[in-house]
């Protein structure tokens, strides 16, 4: 049987997983923080949620934090989710890079998959990429690096395996480019290599600094930033802007919105779906 989270024991773990993941639990939901710890609690011999609070604070070995933000992140994704920024990507932002790497304006483009979980969402990106070189002779895949991070060890370890069962491949994938980018393997789907290698996956966590990560063209910041308090939205996009080359895109969650929290952007529309341009530091 799992352990019970107390009123004053809930304090001491919300503020704890905040501190380590920017992850906020309302008052409201503290059922889970019981519910995705209490066995964990249990199997690492404690009694109570105090005692594993101050067990997982003075441990030496960063393994049971890691376990902790692993079953307090919410790992849900699927390919090319809410379709609209994608949408966006093939239509906007991908032709026009790749118009301006065959004018010469520009040799490479760098992309940030900022919460990449279990990796549909920078492979779904990396497939946008394949597609929108294809034919052309002067813009190729390999000018586009794409950089994927996610604080979660486990959701990163499956993301380079590159293999989903029947029903991850089905949530959003369309059937070509299924087939053309997958081998079915009989349980499994395998992604190709092709696709593979246009990603490099990294763990990160957002509430570091950004300036080892360097600059980019595009950052995807989808359907992570709602788990955050207001505070550290303000100081997540900021950070973003600056890390934006002129003219920089950002992507958010089809619910997300930098209303109220930066004005370091402008909001742009295409076809019914909405992303943000980086202003220029004289704006």
């Amino acid at each position: 049987m799992g352990v019970t989270l107390k009123t004053g024991e809930f304090d001491l773990m919300r503020d704890f997983i905040e501190t380590m993941c920017g992850i906020l639990v309302g008052g409201d939901k503290a059922y889970l923080i019981e519910s995705r710890l209490s066995a964990l609690v249990a199997e690492s011999g404690c009694d109570s949620f105090r005692e594993f609070y101050f067990k997982a604070k003075h441990d030496n070995n960063p393994a049971l934090r890691d376990r902790i933000v692993d079953l307090m992140t919410t790992n849900e994704t699927l390919w090319f989710r809410d379709n609209h920024p994608f949408l966006v990507l093939r239509q906007v932002v991908l032709p026009a890079l790749c118009q301006e790497i065959e004018q010469g304006k520009r040799s490479t483009v760098r992309i940030w998959s900022a919460a990449s979980s279990s990796g549909q969402e920078p492979y779904s990106v990396a497939m946008c990429v394949l597609e929108a070189t294809r034919g052309r002779a002067r813009a190729r895949p390999e000018q586009f690096e794409i950089l994927a991070t996610d604080i979660s060890t486990t959701a990163l370890r499956l993301a380079q395996l590159g293999r989903y069962d029947r029903i991850a491949i089905s949530r959003g994938l369309p059937d070509d480019l299924r087939d053309r980018y997958f081998k079915d393997e009989g349980r499994v789907w395998t992604l190709c290599d092709e696709v593979k290698k246009r990603v490099q996956f990294k763990k990160f966590n957002l509430q570091d600094s950004f300036a080892a990560l360097g600059s980019f063209d595009i950052v995807l910041c989808r359907n992570v930033a709602i788990y955050f308090s207001d505070s550290f939205k303000r100081s997540l996009f900021a950070k973003i802007a600056r890390c934006l080359r002129p003219g920089g895109i950002l992507l958010l969650g089809s619910s997300e919105s930098i209303s109220g929290y930066s004005a370091q952007f402008e909001m742009l529309e295409h076809n019914r779906s909405i992303y943000y341009r980086v202003r220029s530091q004289t704006a």
